[in-house]
């Protein structure tokens, strides 16, 4: 597990091993990820918000302590962007008797005809999606690969997550972060670097 970061007061940011994850993937396939997934947690005074959580299996204990300091006392949500990203929601659910739909403060963008909702968090300037947009070791945003999108049902192409995309999120013109969970987050201009992934042939 890498320890938590936190981004801006009360958003922060892990990552945790994938226990899905394969060291032999071929490269663009659709298991082809790195093995460390981003989560975010978003707290405010009265509330906190796990957003695809995933508790590391080796050091879950330090893991749910940093958790607990978070979470109890408050309205926790626990948020998922895609099915595939269930990973420790359940357990959150369970663990702080948790609602499962965005609080004040927390606005969901469904991408219309696929089975994903990324998260605006207004207070920061922050996006966080699920499947849909990548991060890159240069700190710029990518659209997800064919392969990923074949094993959605209904199935999607590429040009239509694309146009997807636009229609979620095209009143938003002030995004700062993007907080990917495979690859690099996007800590700067992330409205630039959305706007030259969804440019991108």
């Amino acid at each position: 597990m890498v320890a938590p970061e936190q981004i801006r007061p009360g958003l922060w940011r892990w990552s945790a091993p994938h226990p899905a994850w394969k060291p032999s993937a071929q490269p663009g396939a659709c298991d082809d990820w790195p093995q460390e997934v981003g989560c975010v947690l978003y707290e405010t005074a009265t509330s906190a918000v796990l957003i695809d959580p995933l508790a590391p299996q080796e050091h879950a204990d330090a893991f749910w302590a940093w958790a607990d300091e978070r979470c109890l006392g408050r309205e926790v949500s626990v948020l998922e962007t895609i099915p595939f990203h269930r990973r420790s929601c359940e357990e959150a659910i369970s663990r702080y008797q948790a609602h499962t739909t965005a609080p004040k403060g927390v606005e969901p963008r469904p991408l219309p005809g696929l089975p994903e909702t990324l998260y605006w968090i207004p207070e920061h300037r922050a996006l966080v999606p699920g499947d849909s947009l990548l991060g890159t070791d240069d700190g710029e945003l990518q659209l997800c690969p064919q392969s990923w999108l074949d094993e959605l049902t209904p199935r999607a192409t590429v040009a239509q997550l694309r146009d997807a995309l636009r229609t979620a999120l095209r009143d938003l013109d002030d995004v700062d972060l993007v907080l990917v969970s495979h690859w690099e987050p996007v800590r700067r201009d992330g409205g630039a670097a959305l706007e030259r992934a969804l440019r991108a042939p």
